[in-house]
């Protein structure tokens, strides 16, 4: 319609001045030819696509669109494992589509909507495709709203354990890597497709649901409680979380930013509420190393279920296993999970293959942050994951694990003795220069391997490439590494 419009002004302004012309006594000549507005090229609406082309998981996620911010709102009744939610997808069409998908597992869609009206909608699996009244127009923004309802599934993880949401004696948790956020709401989940959060998270009073961001407060009605949360800053949907039941909740402000921590109240006071009280200061130790704070809040979580073996760095409060604290006081665990707020979350993944720079980076801050608190140097560390690391370790090469080695020891260990060998061969000053560089161009991004090496070189002035090759993709132990 523009184009036409800029024609129609064009030729009333030829019209004008032919009249001036014509006052003054001249006679234009009859055009030999009419020239019409052109129309514009008829759109070619198709559907996105149903993944977003990892090789790892080529389901995961979609194509078509992207989105910017979700709002999710859901209720959860513990007694009956029941979950009733509205999703609202604000997202904007990166290109013409007849009908796009979103990931569900599981519930059953009670109706869509998109920009207010009725869409038709289809299952296959956990995708949930859509197709609105009308086609999407790339570079337009749309709105679909989702209302689904039902009994919320577990996902079995045989390196990590339960993941998705999980029934609790008095609550739920939904939480997982490299997916959970499907099985509580509809999303585009794969990490290249970052946004933000508003969720409102209805349970029984007397509990208490936790999730990511600024605590927004709780409104309670008619034997139930509402908990808002907001996550503004863009977050890869598997590092959304909820945990829901009775909750020992801590509470304060650091530089200005809330703090809020919760452990499951069956949990004895000790080991686990002194490491959590031990984030911010933590964080203030990983800033000078990796450069300001990304989020907007601090935290952490603790849960004891035997289903969840793990610790993971859901976005400005990461969630731990009571395991962790077993035998005491664990700040290594802390350091590992907040060094991921910089790398993993602000600087997310853009294919599943690199997992190495979420996890090696975050395993050399275990290894700082040990340093720094007068235990073992790093070059200590190093050496003993150098000559104690057994011979998978070798063999698998961080770079390019494979699906079933993607949270191996390789990926932690060797990752975390790549990161080091980098800082032997480029020196400190150049190194400490390239974790702050990666964070602060990256932020709010992603980022893949083949960047990382390019801004690795262009801070360090040297070339990289067989050093990552060794490190990164071999199948044996590379060399001890050397100053470059």
């Amino acid at each position: 319609m523009r184009q036409p419009r800029r024609s129609l002004r064009v030729h009333v302004g030829l019209l004008l001045t032919g009249a001036l012309l014509a006052g003054c006594g001249s006679t234009p000549e009859a055009p030999e030819s009419v020239v019409t507005p052109s129309q514009p090229a008829e759109r070619n609406f198709k559907p996105g696509a149903a993944g977003a082309g990892d090789p790892y998981f080529p389901t995961y996620g979609n194509g078509g669109y992207d989105v910017g911010r979700y709002t999710v709102k859901v209720r959860y009744d513990p007694a009956k494992d029941r979950l009733t939610g509205t999703t609202t997808v604000h997202a904007s069409a990166t290109s013409d589509l007849s009908a796009f998908n979103l990931d569900l597992a599981g519930l059953t869609v009670r109706s869509v909507t998109v920009d207010g009206a009725a869409a038709r909608y289809s299952r296959k699996g956990d995708e949930l495709s859509v197709t609105p009244a009308k086609g999407l127009i790339a570079g337009n923004g749309f709105v679909a709203e989702v209302r689904y309802d039902g009994e919320p599934e577990q996902l079995e993880n045989e390196l990590l354990g339960g993941g998705g949401f999980i029934h609790t004696e008095d609550g739920a948790i939904a939480l997982g890597q490299p997916e959970s956020a499907s099985t509580w709401f509809p999303v585009n989940d794969h990490p290249s497709d970052k946004a933000t959060y508003d969720f409102e998270i209805t349970v029984p009073d007397g509990l208490t649901a936790v999730s990511n961001g600024v605590p927004g407060g709780k409104d309670s009605s008619a034997g139930w409680t509402t908990w808002k949360w907001a996550e503004r800053a863009p977050m890869a949907s598997y590092l959304s979380f909820v945990v829901i039941g009775k909750l020992r909740v801590t509470t304060g402000k650091h530089k200005g930013r809330p703090v809020y921590s919760a452990l499951q109240t069956g949990l004895p006071k000790g080991a686990a509420d002194d490491s959590i009280a031990e984030t911010v200061k933590v964080a203030d130790y990983l800033e000078t190393v990796f450069g300001p704070y990304p989020f907007e809040a601090y935290g952490g979580v603790v849960i004891s279920d035997p289903r969840i073996r793990y610790a993971l760095e859901t976005q400005s409060r990461p969630v731990y296993s009571a395991d962790f604290f077993r035998q005491g006081v664990n700040t290594e665990v802390v350091a590992h999970e907040l060094a991921h707020q910089w790398y993993g979350d602000s600087v997310a993944l853009t294919r599943w293959q690199d997992i190495w720079l979420n996890e090696g980076l975050a395993t050399y801050a275990e290894w700082l942050w040990t340093e720094h608190g007068g235990g073992r140097k790093v070059e200590e560390s190093f050496a003993s994951g150098y000559h104690g690391s057994s011979g998978q370790v070798w063999r698998t090469p961080p770079g390019k694990p494979g699906v079933e080695n993607l949270f191996s020891n390789s990926v932690y260990q060797r990752g975390g003795m790549t990161v080091h060998a980098l800082r032997v061969a480029v020196g400190d000053d150049a190194f400490f220069e390239i974790l702050r560089t990666w964070s602060a161009e990256k932020r709010n991004g992603n980022g893949s391997t083949d960047e990382f090496i390019a801004l690795a070189e262009r801070v360090s002035g040297k070339k990289l490439g067989k050093l990552f090759d060794a490190w990164l993709y071999g199948t044996e132990r590379p060399a001890e590494p050397k100053p470059l």
